[in-house]
C-alpha cells in the first residue's frame, strides 16, 4: 500500500471531485487538504476513512467554495475548516486578483502544520 496526501486546489469541480473521491475510496491516504470547495461525502461509494485527517480552506462569502456544503462536510468528517474573510475565490494564488495576501500567509501556515501532522 502507498501512503499518499491528497490535495485539492479549485481547477473546476471535476478535479475536485477526483481529489476528495480517490482520499475516499483509495486505502493508504494519509489525509486530505481540501482548497476552494468540498462534495457531500456522500457523493461517492465509499464513506471517509476513519482517523483520515481532512484540512478545508475557503473565503467565507466565496460563491464558488459552497461554504455550506463545506461545513456539513468538515463536521462529518472531524476536519478543520477555516474560512478566511472575503469573496475571492483563488486567495491564494499571487497571479490572481482574488489573491489575499493575508489569507494566503495563513492558509500556507496551516497547512505546512497540517503536512508536519500527517507526514
Amino acid at each position: 500500500m502507498t501512503e499518499v496526501l491528497l490535495l485539492h486546489h479549485a481547477q473546476g469541480q471535476t478535479q475536485g471531485f477526483l481529489d476528495q473521491a480517490l482520499t475516499q475510496t483509495r486505502p493508504g491516504a494519509l489525509g486530505a487538504l481540501l482548497l476552494h470547495s468540498a462534495v457531500p461525502t456522500a457523493s461517492f461509494a465509499s464513506p471517509w476513512p476513519a482517523g483520515t485527517p481532512a484540512q478545508m480552506h475557503a473565503m467565507d462569502s466565496d460563491e464558488w467554495a459552497e461554504v455550506p456544503i463545506m461545513k456539513e462536510v468538515a463536521a462529518q468528517i472531524h476536519a478543520e475548516l477555516f474560512l478566511y474573510p472575503g469573496t475571492g475565490h483563488l486567495f491564494a494564488d499571487t497571479s490572481s486578483e482574488d489573491y489575499d495576501e493575508q489569507a494566503a500567509t495563513l492558509l500556507m501556515q496551516r497547512t505546512l502544520a497540517f503536512l508536519d501532522s500527517v507526514g
